[in-house]
């Protein structure tokens, strides 16, 4: 099997990536850089509204899951373990911004230009939801066609938002 060739990640780290909220993270970070930029168009500026953003959204999510969690066992469940959970759960958001971020990152320490680094953000953004969209259906079957059209579909958030921004920005 791939995972026991070191091809592929280990099984925690697919379920986080193949969460609801890797996909949910990806597409946030993609907007955010869209609308970043049409403000001052640096990396640095995007970088931080990203940052700033995803972390927000997070604990947001955290905060929710802990509530429903509580609120679905009558807080039986206890304080502790409902964040525990919810930040478990809610991990996916983090983890799919970091590809994005270190790229944005290497713009703003002029490693890369600005505009490649929002571009390349956005691109590597669409390409991990495609990828996200194949193994999300891969899981529950082998058949091609639908891996394919979930990586398409998954993809064309990303392709949409990538679009906004060629359409807004030049």
């Amino acid at each position: 099997m791939a995972s026991e060739t070191g091809l592929s990640p280990g099984p925690a780290v697919a379920r986080v990536l193949q969460s609801e909220e890797a996909v949910y993270g990806l597409i946030l970070v993609s907007g955010m850089i869209v609308v970043s930029n049409s403000l001052v168009g640096t990396s640095f500026n995007a970088l931080v509204t990203v940052a700033v953003t995803v972390l927000v959204f997070f604990a947001a999510h955290v905060y929710a899951g802990t509530l429903a969690r509580l609120a679905a066992t009558d807080g039986a469940a206890g304080l502790w373990s409902s964040l525990r959970g919810a930040a478990r759960h809610s991990r996916g958001m983090l983890v799919a911004a970091v590809p994005p971020l270190v790229i944005l990152l290497l713009g703003t320490t002029r490693v890369i230009d600005d505009d490649l680094a929002i571009w390349s953000a956005l691109i590597i953004d669409t390409v991990l939801l495609a990828i996200l969209g194949w193994f999300a259906v891969a899981r529950w079957t082998k058949r091609l066609w639908p891996r394919f059209v979930s990586a398409l579909i998954t993809a064309g958030f990303g392709l949409i938002l990538v679009a906004l921004k060629a359409f807004t920005h030049h």
